[in-house]
């Protein structure tokens, strides 16, 4: 009987035994793969750690495009008989690097040419060359010469009021000077070509062309490019005598400044050769 006994006191020991062991070897395993885990955790959190720190989670920067920079915002035309619908200009593909030249053909001698700067001012640009593509400018006058010392273009209705049925934000706009005007820098160096907006910051298709430079303790047009030929057309322009507008102001030539075509080349062009005479010129196809 006690032989027995001690057999199943064996067998049942020897049953624990393998128990406790197969727990224990549970228990390792559970402990290696918690382990695992905690160094694999700890390796992703280090991975993270390093894409974070260097910006690897930072919003993807814009595209420099017109598409992104430029908003063409509706006008009503019933409400400002002086706006015409000529559309808008595209919203992709529009350059916003390099040059462009722009030609002004006028009654007042030599073609004057402009290089648009499309890194500055793509908006701008992009508009002056639709404008131009569907021949916005042409047999227009130019119908002010400003106390600031510019040529004010690019209204058909010769008001101050008119344009297309779209405006755009200003872009490169000069810095108001710290220092008084007297002695601030030149804002608008002669030659300089900018949009004038009535209210600011709401530009449509008029713009100023500098005949002499021009402090500003506040400026307020954008500059879109400069004069490359014919500034001396200009000058002789900014030299006429001025008459009532028709507000009382005595700012409009007296000798009518008509610009008989305004054309737009394509990107990187270079601008068409100056005519000496005032009849219009060749110049590169408008592009829009």
């Amino acid at each position: 009987m006690a032989s027995s006994r001690d057999r199943q006191r064996k067998l049942a020991r020897a049953k624990l035994d393998r128990q406790m062991a197969r727990r224990a070897a549970a228990t390792r395993r559970r402990r290696r793969i918690q382990a695992g885990i905690g160094a694999t955790l700890a390796l992703v959190l280090i991975v993270l750690g390093s894409v974070w720190a260097l910006g690897g989670f930072d919003p993807e920067p814009k595209q420099d495009t017109a598409q992104d920079q430029c908003a063409w915002t509706p006008q009503d035309a019933s409400a400002n008989s002086h706006l015409s619908d000529v559309g808008t200009p595209a919203t992709t593909g529009l350059p916003t690097s390099g040059t462009r030249p722009m030609t002004i053909t006028t009654n007042q001698g030599a073609p004057v040419t402009v290089e648009l700067d499309l890194a500055a001012a793509p908006c701008a640009g992009a508009s002056l060359a639709h404008l131009a593509g569907r021949s916005f400018y042409d047999n227009t006058k130019c119908h002010e010469i400003t106390a600031e010392g510019a040529l004010r273009c690019g209204d058909p209705s010769g008001t101050g009021l008119g344009g297309p049925t779209y405006t755009f934000f200003s872009e490169n706009t000069p810095s108001a000077p710290a220092s008084p005007a007297a002695d601030a820098p030149v804002a608008y160096p002669k030659g300089t070509v900018a949009m004038i907006s009535s209210p600011p910051g709401a530009n449509g298709s008029q713009f100023l062309i500098f005949f002499k430079d021009h402090r500003a303790t506040q400026p307020a047009y954008p500059i879109v490019g400069k004069v490359t030929g014919g500034l001396d057309v200009v000058e002789k322009i900014g030299a006429l005598p001025t008459v009532d507008n028709g507000s009382g102001a005595k700012v409009k030539p007296q000798t009518d400044v008509v610009i008989q075509s305004l054309t737009v080349g394509e990107p990187g062009s270079a601008p068409a050769p100056a005519a000496t005479t005032g009849a219009p010129a060749a110049s590169p196809s408008a592009a829009s």
